[in-house]
C-alpha cells in the first residue's frame, strides 16, 4: 500500500531528506491508469520499508487482466548483474578469479577471445563483437536460436570490434559467454546457480531464469511491442536468454532484492564493493559501469542501478543510496521509458536533487551526416519534431545541447560518456568533435552522393567468419539489403547518406540497422552499428 497522501521522511543519520505524496507518484504514470491497453507495475520503498506499490493498465489486451507489482515480466539487462554476481560467488570459494581468462575454461573458442578476461566481459570493455548483435543483425528476429548456437559465432568470428581495456561498448555477447564459464566451473546450469545460490536465499519466490518467450509460466504479464500509436503486437526476438537478460521477476521480488543489496548475505563485502566500482580505460577514463552495475549520478545526486530492455517492455531498477530509497518500474509495453519515469520518481521524492539540466538559449536544431576519416564512424544529426537526434553508426538516440556548441545525451544516457562538439566554417557547420569514453574522433561533414550510384553497390556479398551472406538489389522502391546469417534472415532498406555511405534501416517493427561504408570500386563494404564495428563483406565475383 502507498504511504498516505502528503508523508515526507526525514534525514536520518545524515541520509538525504525523502518527501514523498503518492499523489505526484500517481500523475507521473496517469499515461497508463486505463484499462484497455498494456502499462507499468511500480514499487518505492524508503530506508527498506515499500511505501508505494501499484499496476496500472493491463497485463493481457486479450485477457483484460489488470497489471500487478506482484506478476511476473522480463528484466532484460537488469539481469547481467545477477550474473555477475553468480560468477563473483565462485571466486569467494576460489573456483575462479575475476583476472581469469576465457581461454581457460572455453579453449574451443576462436583465439581472439581466450586473453580477454572475467573482469573485462562484465565491465563491456572486452572489444569482443556481440554475437546477439550479429545475430539479430543479419539473422533477423524471430526463430528459435539456442544459447549454444549463439555461442559457437565465437568459434568462428576471428576479429574484434577494440583491443580489451581500451573502449567500453555494451556487450550483450560477453554475458552469454561468462554464463557458460560459470555453467562450466559449477557443474550445474545457470538456472539451478541462480536459484540455489540467489533467488531462494533471498526469499525470491517469484524470480526466475526464463530462456525462451515462447513457452508459459504461471503469473506472467504478457509484452506488447508498439508499431503505431494504440496498436500492439507480440513478438519475441527468437534467441534464448541467459546471463545477458534472461530473468523475470516482480516489482515486490526486486524491492526484497534492494533491501538485500544494503544489508547482503548473499556474497561478501568485497564482492559487493567490487560490483560498485567502475571500471577505467586504458586512457585513464572512468566508465560508470562496474560488474554489472552502472553507478552513476542523476542531478547531483550518487545513483546504483541497471535497466533492462526487452522486445515490448523495458524495466529500471534503481537505488539512492543517500536517501535510502529505492525504485522499480516495469512496463510490459515497448513505448514507454522506464528509465524516464524513474527519474521522475527521483524529481518528486528528492526535494535535494542539484538543479536540472537548463536549456541553451538560442540553440537550433540541426542536421547533416559527417564522417571520420580515421575510424570510418558515421554521425547523422537529424530533426525530429523538437527532438535533437543524433544517429551513431545508425543507431537513433536522443541528444541535447549542453553547451552552446555541444550535444550530450539526455538524462536517462548520461552514463554513456559521449560528448558531440560542432565545429563551424564560413559555410556552416563543417566538423564535428566526437568524445566518446575519452577517445576523441574528428568527423569532417559529408556532401550528398551523386545520383547513379546505386547500381554500383548491387551483388552480393559475405562475411566468412560470421557465417552471414548478403544481397543489395535495385528496386522501384530504392536499394533493398537481404542478409542471410547463421541462423535466419532479415531484410533492410538502404538510404544513401554520401558517396560510399548507406544507412541501413530494418522492415521490422523493431529499428535494427546500421552503416555500410563501401571501398571505391565497391568490391567490399564494412557495416557498422553501435555495437558492431566495422564488419569487413566481401563481394561474391562468382555469384552476381
Amino acid at each position: 500500500m502507498s504511504r498516505a497522501l502528503g508523508t515526507s521522511a526525514e534525514p536520518v543519520h545524515g541520509k538525504l531528506a525523502v518527501d514523498f505524496d503518492s499523489r505526484r507518484i500517481d500523475a507521473i504514470f496517469a499515461e497508463f491508469n486505463q484499462c484497455h491497453l498494456p502499462g507499468a507495475a511500480v514499487g518505492v520503498a524508503v530506508g527498506g520499508q515499500c511505501i508505494y506499490r501499484k499496476g496500472f493498465g493491463l497485463a493481457h489486451m486479450e485477457l483484460g487482466v489488470a497489471l500487478s507489482p506482484a506478476m511476473r515480466m522480463r528484466i532484460g539487462s537488469t539481469t547481467k548483474h545477477f550474473a555477475s554476481l553468480a560468477y563473483l560467488l565462485l571466486c569467494e570459494q576460489r573456483e575462479s578469479s575475476l583476472d581469469d581468462t576465457i581461454g581457460k575454461y572455453l579453449p574451443e573458442l576462436n583465439p581472439v577471445t581466450r586473453n580477454v578476461t572475467m573482469r573485462q566481459l562484465m565491465g563491456h570493455v572486452s572489444g569482443l563483437r556481440d554475437a546477439y548483435d550479429i545475430s539479430w543483425l543479419f539473422s533477423g528476429t524471430g526463430c528459435p536460436v539456442s544459447s549454444a548456437e549463439l555461442l559457437s559465432l565465437y568459434e568462428t568470428i576471428d576479429d574484434v570490434d577494440a583491443t580489451p581495456g581500451r573502449s567500453w561498448s555494451y556487450n550483450n555477447g560477453g554475458y552469454l559467454i561468462l554464463s557458460s564459464v560459470i555453467e562450466r566451473i559449477s557443474g550445474k546450469s545457470l538456472e539451478d546457480v541462480l536459484r540455489e545460490r540467489l533467488f531462494v536465499p533471498t526469499g525470491m519466490s517469484d524470480t526466475m531464469l526464463r530462456r525462451w518467450d515462447t513457452d508459459f509460466i504461471p503469473n506472467s504479464a504478457t509484452l506488447h511491442t508498439s508499431v503505431q500509436p494504440g496498436l500492439f503486437h507480440k513478438l519475441h526476438l527468437g534467441t534464448s536468454f541467459s546471463g545477458e537478460g534472461g530473468i523475470v521477476s516482480t516489482v515486490d521480488d526486486l524491492l526484497r532484492w534492494l533491501l538485500h543489496m544494503d544489508a547482503h548475505t548473499v556474497g561478501n563485502a568485497r564482492t559487493w564493493e567490487m560490483m560498485r566500482v567502475p571500471l577505467r580505460l586504458a586512457n585513464g577514463t572512468r566508465t560508470e559501469y562496474g560488474l554489472g552495475l552502472v553507478v552513476s549520478d542523476y542531478r547531483g545526486v550518487g545513483t546504483i542501478s541497471h535497466p533492462g530492455g526487452v522486445m515490448g517492455g523495458n524495466s529500471q531498477m534503481l537505488k539512492v543510496p543517500s536517501a535510502g530509497l529505492d525504485v522499480v518500474v516495469m512496463l510490459n509495453r515497448s513505448d514507454g521509458l522506464a528509465m524516464s519515469l524513474v527519474n521522475k520518481v527521483l524529481d518528486a521524492c528528492l526535494p535535494s536533487l542539484g538543479p536540472a539540466r537548463k536549456p541553451v538559449a538560442g540553440w537550433k536544431l540541426i542536421s547533416g551526416v559527417f564522417r571520420s576519416l580515421t575510424t570510418g564512424r558515421v554521425i547523422e544529426l537529424q530533426v525530429k519534431g523538437d527532438q535533437q537526434i543524433v544517429s551513431l553508426d545508425g543507431y537513433d538516440l536522443p541528444f541535447e545541447p549542453i553547451q552552446p556548441e555541444a550535444l550530450g545525451p539526455t538524462p536517462e544516457w548520461t552514463f554513456l560518456k559521449q560528448t558531440i562538439t560542432l565545429r563551424r566554417g564560413r559555410d556552416g557547420l563543417t566538423s564535428l568533435k566526437l568524445e566518446d569514453f575519452g577517445t576523441v574522433d574528428d568527423l569532417v561533414a559529408v556532401e550528398p552522393a551523386a545520383t547513379g550510384r546505386m547500381g554500383s553497390i548491387v551483388g552480393r556479398y559475405s562475411s566468412v567468419s560470421t557465417r552471414t551472406r548478403v544481397e543489395i538489389h535495385a528496386t522501384d522502391a530504392g536499394a533493398e539489403l537481404r542478409t542471410h546469417g547463421a541462423f535466419g534472415s532479415a531484410h533492410f532498406h538502404l538510404q544513401s547518406l554520401g558517396h560510399g555511405l548507406w544507412k541501413a534501416k530494418s522492415q521490422s517493427p523493431i529499428p535494427w540497422g546500421g552503416i555500410l561504408s563501401f571501398d571505391e570500386d565497391c568490391k567490399v563494404f564494412h557495416f557498422s552499428s553501435p555495437r558492431t564495428r566495422a564488419l569487413h563483406f566481401l563481394r561474391d565475383a562468382t555469384r552476381q
